[in-house]
């Protein structure tokens, strides 16, 4: 695959580089050291995901973002150490497909890459609970743990998905049956999915 890494600190961008190059289904990576460079790049280049930081001289990596949107089919993915909810909202307005924070591996980093190639998207569960509203009981993983059950799934397949021992997973289920006052899975679905909490 082909990817881009836009970033202005060219110390982190240098090492981002090299260090998806080393991965074996990495074929090139193109560099930008701001907004525009990162453009001139998807107009010249095919590119499989574009890694963006946000905050860069001459346009942005939201800017990127409106742009790429506009003009290319390239995934893009978010890689920022803000957790502005304004910035998030905005990045997932315009249709990004992973918004990410920093302090992820590289191993990390590709799984978001694969995730987002496959179709799907990724957001960082702390930016998406600093938006939940109050009202919702539920702490992200709570949530993801419903999203699973809605989908069919049992407590050891949970436990796998989410890298978590099966006591844990009946701990969370048992969590959400009390904060919503439900007596089973079907019925805690149900509420959640009424009021629109997951």
């Amino acid at each position: 695959m082909n990817l881009l890494v836009a970033e202005d600190q060219s110390m982190l961008r240098d090492a981002l580089c090299q260090l998806l190059l080393m991965e074996d289904d990495v074929d090139r990576v193109f560099q930008a050291a701001d907004g525009l460079e990162a453009i001139a790049v998807l107009q010249e280049e095919t590119v499989d995901a574009a890694i963006l930081d946000i905050e860069m001289p001459k346009k942005s990596g939201l800017d990127v973002l409106e742009w790429a949107r506009a003009n290319s089919d390239t995934k893009i993915i978010i890689v920022t150490t803000f957790k502005r909810i304004g910035y998030f909202q905005r990045a997932v307005k315009a249709g990004v497909d992973a918004y990410v924070l920093k302090d992820r591996s590289i191993s990390q980093l590709m799984k978001t890459i694969h995730t987002v190639l496959d179709g799907d998207k990724e957001y960082s569960p702390e930016l998406i609970e600093n938006i939940i509203s109050d009202d919702n009981p539920l702490s992200v993983q709570e949530q993801k743990i419903l999203r699973l059950i809605a989908k069919g799934r049992t407590s050891r397949e949970i436990s796998l998905a989410l890298y978590l021992s099966d006591g844990t997973v009946r701990n969370y289920t048992s969590n959400i049956f009390n904060k919503l006052g439900a007596g089973n899975r079907f019925e805690a679905l149900k509420i959640a999915q009424e009021k629109e909490w997951i």
